[in-house]
């Protein structure tokens, strides 16, 4: 509140593009002198997490745009999926990571560690104490002072490289080692070439067994001391190999006062020989403040292209800190090989492969906002993403659901479809288009030869309970398919992006079948409720029903929340509803009622529960995404002034750049593309459809620069506090009454403004042609 009140004085406006940033060049050296975006980000937003409550259920990445490798402190043991958390105070090393979420855990990990003195290496004992005060973190940058040992830390990323620099204190004996961690490992010392190298193997699952992560590690000084350990923390002295089930090397020196150890890391799915070619790629002779500087500047080419302009200093912290985090998933799975071609290990078969590969993502989540934030601001980037899901399938027959870094058997739905076909009606380039039209109809077809993991079969790949689907027209609540209510609708709503995308191909058989298919979700209303509920496969609902049961026949949500997942025909329900004034009701009484709710299906209080019933919002679950388009539904119900007040709620009461700053998972980028599309003024409800739904702009001026070269600015000067609601609109200087906002509009370039007040205007937005899209309506 301190710096809020200081920046409120004058108006605060960000330097954003690299071409107005003043970068002095001298030999060798890159010096960025003008203010950074980057340097706004808070990469311990959502760190301060724990099992039972997630303010994010993040870890500090640090990392360059969607690279291959992140790195990350480890305040936790090897294999706890919560490696960083806040409220610990002990650095066990700093390591190489993949974990796009706790829940799905890491893989291909080891860590770099530095001390002093006795020699300790198990992770327990080699452990310092650590404070926030003295550490430095930033996407680009990680430093900390490791207290035990009187070594400050430090490590810049790379795409598939880092470069580590300890600085040491006078010592005997100073050590830097290398855990290589558990699940199959070998490390190497080679100390007449000042290398480490070796490989990891430990995964969570989704992975062949030739699966390898091979790693090199270059040192700046000379060794005189090399040990390693074997299985059971087992020490070898004056060895220089071992492999295990875990083991680790150890090099050691004297070291001055003051005096530096840079190490430069690499690491390659596909063979020793690449790892050593990315080091030499992407970091060769270059220093540590080099290296430094160009993962800056990664950073900053991205956050860049959106400017904002606003004098709320701790807005602006979070919405950069929301993007950097936009930007971080899905992970760059390919490599570029000695002739400089792109190539990549097969997480699905295990081949060394050409083409473009992606992972760590769960779709479940990332299909809501994440996508459409590339189809709007990446297109280039998400063709590459189009083709690593292409070569998904010819790899391993299916498309991935939930990857990391092959298929994982998480969540449901099939949510590959809108994804495939939103990137495809939005003319994302170079999409091969046959290849993944026939994915996605394999998957709404059939679940047979679906992917095994350890035996069984992956349900989450496919959909489960296709047959009775297709059949029945719903995935029965009494033929052991558990959260069938859940699938249900999200078939539907799948089915309809795939009959969008069969229309534009011209393939018109096909789109009339998945138009009717899509419509199923009607099958689940109760009107006597007017809720979603589970039905059995004689046709009888459900009984009995607890609107507040979690799980059961939904998803990590009650029929509360789902029943709002009717993306692609709100108009649909709101006719099964009783109308507008029934439907408001029902989007009313999830907000007003207690946070009340039934743990029975999970037989304790997950965490979802728990950061829905903590926040005074009703049963209004933001910290999970089933629920998190539904303030945008009154729009629909010609009451945008409703969407306004609650969206403007939740974006200055459950997001901050802080520890605890979100307000659940934040799940890939989700819970941030959420935040940044909703700070801008809209959001994409409907994936698949050529609009995005309005609400209320946070932010005096943001400035959209778009991959085609135009620019999209949204104005709201009167924007403060008080001023959520929207008076009146106007677009390109005419006036604008329709409470959506098309794509092409956007992308063509031009002015949005809005005048802000603290008074509602019913009458904006009001006639019922002014409403976001509907299938009903078509």
């Amino acid at each position: 509140m301190k710096g809020r009140r200081i920046w409120s004085c004058f108006m605060v406006i960000i330097i954003l593009s690299c071409k107005e940033q003043n970068i002095e060049k001298t030999e060798n050296k890159e010096t960025v002198l003008a203010q950074s975006l980057v340097d706004y980000v808070n990469p311990l937003m959502g760190t301060d997490s724990a099992f039972d409550l997630s303010n994010g259920n993040t870890y500090p990445a640090i990392a360059t745009p969607w690279a291959m490798n992140f790195w990350t402190p480890m305040t936790s043991k090897m294999g706890d999926g919560w490696t960083y958390k806040y409220d610990e105070n002990k650095i066990r090393g700093i390591k190489q990571t993949h974990q796009p979420s706790p829940w799905i855990n890491d893989y291909a990990a080891f860590s770099v560690m530095a001390i002093t003195g006795d020699l300790k290496y198990k992770e327990d004992e080699r452990a310092s104490w650590f404070s926030h005060k003295a550490e430095t973190v930033k996407p680009y940058h990680y430093k900390v002072y490791l207290a035990d040992y009187d070594v400050l830390a430090e490590v810049a990323p790379t795409e598939r490289a880092a470069h580590f620099k300890f600085t040491f204190p006078k010592a005997d004996q100073s050590y830097i080692m290398l855990d290589a961690f558990f699940k199959g490992s070998m490390v190497k010392i080679i100390p007449e070439e000042r290398k480490i190298i070796g490989y990891c193997r430990n995964n969570s699952g989704g992975v062949p067994n030739n699966f390898h992560n091979y790693f090199v590690a270059e040192f700046d000084k000379d060794f005189n001391i090399n040990h390693t350990w074997g299985d059971g923390w087992k020490l070898i002295e004056n060895s220089k190999e071992n492999e295990g089930e875990h083991v680790g090397a150890i090099i050691g020196f004297e070291t001055k006062k003051g005096e530096t150890v840079h190490v430069k890391v690499a690491s390659s799915f596909i063979s020793p020989e690449q790892a050593q070619l990315n080091l030499n790629r992407e970091i060769g002779n270059d220093t540590f403040q080099q290296t430094q500087i160009k993962a800056k500047n990664a950073w900053e080419k991205e956050l860049s292209k959106i400017k904002i302009e606003d004098d709320n200093l701790d807005h602006i912290k979070t919405f950069y800190s929301c993007l950097y985090r936009v930007l971080l998933f899905p992970r760059k799975f390919y490599e570029f090989n000695e002739k400089n071609e792109i190539v990549h290990y097969s997480p699905y078969n295990g081949k060394v492969l050409p083409g473009y590969m992606f992972t760590d993502n769960g779709f479940w989540d990332t299909f809501r906002a994440v996508f459409p934030f590339f189809n709007m601001m990446y297109p280039e980037l998400n063709s590459h993403i189009m083709e690593g899901l292409a070569n998904t399938y010819k790899e391993s027959g299916w498309l991935p659901e939930w990857a990391s870094p092959g298929h994982r058997d998480c969540m449901i739905g099939s949510n590959s479809a809108p994804i495939i076909a939103d990137a495809f009606l939005k003319e994302v380039p170079n999409i091969d288009v046959e290849t993944l039209f026939q994915a996605i109809l394999k998957n709404a077809t059939t679940s047979e030869g679906r992917p095994l993991s350890n035996g069984k079969e992956i349900r989450s790949v496919g959909r489960e309970g296709i047959d009775y689907y297709n059949k029945l027209g719903y995935v029965p609540y009494d033929v052991n398919i558990n959260e069938n209510a859940a699938r249900t609708l999200e078939y539907a709503y799948a089915d309809f992006t795939i009959a969008k995308m069969a229309e534009k191909l011209g393939k018109k058989e096909i789109a009339k079948t998945f138009y009717e298919r899509s419509k199923n979700y009607k099958n689940l209303f109760d009107p006597t409720t007017k809720l979603m509920r589970g039905k059995n496969k004689d046709g009888s609902f459900q009984s009995p029903f607890n609107p507040l049961k979690w799980g059961d026949a939904f998803t990590e949500g009650n029929s509360l929340h789902y029943t709002w997942s009717v993306f692609h025909d709100i108009e649909g329900l709101i006719q099964l509803m009783g109308g507008k004034s029934e439907f408001e009701k029902q989007l009313d009484h999830v907000f007003t009622m207690p946070p009340e709710f039934d743990a029975s299906y999970y037989g304790f209080t997950i965490h979802e529960i728990r950061e829905m019933q903590i926040v005074n919002m009703g049963n209004y679950a933001h910290g999970n995404q089933p629920i998190q388009h539904m303030i945008y539904l009154y729009n629909y119900a010609n009451a945008a002034y409703k969407t306004q007040e609650k969206i403007r709620e939740v974006l200055t009461k459950l997001y901050a750049a802080t520890p605890d700053g979100y307000c659940g998972d934040e799940d890939n980028g989700q819970t941030s593309a959420w935040y940044v599309f909703s700070a801008l003024g809209f959001y994409p409800v409907t994936p698949g459809v050529n609009q995005y739904v309005i609400g209320s702009p946070l932010f005096k001026k943001a400035t959209i620069t778009l991959e085609n070269g135009n620019e999209f600015v949204i104005n709201a000067p009167e924007n403060n506090q008080e001023n959520v609601y929207i008076q009146s609109a106007s677009l390109n200087g005419k006036t604008y009454h329709n409470s959506y906002l098309d794509y092409e509009v956007i992308q063509q370039g031009g002015h949005l403004d809005f005048k802000m007040t603290s008074t509602p205007n019913k009458d904006w937005a009001n006639s019922n042609d002014e409403v976001p899209y509907s299938l009903s309506k078509e």
